[in-house]
């Protein structure tokens, strides 16, 4: 599945057939298909490992109120996961209109992002470190996920060539978020930015 998911990243799922993959393997394409019947199955395959590390990066966190290194820290784990398996992101629509369990599959990681990132933004309020109402909270929780989403797509058509940098997506959700923050949070965050050299 490996030399799949570095074709379908580099080249694009579309143009990536099971033969080019066998030819990539030194292997037959009938051994290929004992494997993988169709090229459907090894996309399947394939979303169910992203699916997987999602789910374990999105689950419910600790008991421990987050902070702003937290978060940071939780988001590039997230956009490195992303960028391993960005054929999916470049490709969603098309994808997900080719392949229904996927879509729903799908839907069900963007709901549980939403959950994760209203669960962070909450914990930071509880701590002292965020103010908004509940409007503003919400539409902050849908723009982090919505950034979430697309930052590849538009990554990848500024730098042309480029594979997404997860560094620079970071700061793009905590670019939302710095609006909100109070007290030494806001201190933290551009603490964060500098020890990364985040730019532009």
């Amino acid at each position: 599945m490996a030399m799949a998911l570095a074709l379908f990243n580099a080249e694009g799922e579309p143009n990536v057939t099971t033969n080019r993959i066998a030819e990539e393997l030194e292997i037959s394409p009938g051994n290929l298909h004992y494997h993988f019947r169709t090229k459907s199955d090894l996309i399947e395959a394939l979303f169910a490992l992203f699916e997987q590390r999602m789910l374990e990066l999105l689950a419910t966190p600790d008991e421990r109120q987050p902070n702003i290194e937290d978060i940071w820290l939780f988001l590039h784990l997230c956009f490195e996961t992303i960028g391993d398996f960005r054929f999916f992101y470049r490709d969603l629509t098309d994808l997900c209109a080719r392949h229904r369990g996927l879509h729903q599959r799908f839907r069900g990681i963007l709901n549980l992002s939403m959950d994760t990132a209203r669960g962070l933004m909450t914990g930071l309020a509880d701590a002292g470190q965020l103010e908004a109402d509940r409007q503003e909270m919400s539409g902050l929780v849908r723009n982090i996920v919505l950034v979430s989403t697309c930052w590849l797509a538009f990554d990848q058509v500024i730098e042309r060539d480029g594979e997404g940098r997860p560094d620079r997506a970071v700061w793009q959700v905590m670019s939302l978020v710095s609006p909100y923050l109070v007290g030494e949070a806001r201190q933290q965050l551009a603490a964060l930015a500098t020890q990364y050299q985040t730019g532009f």
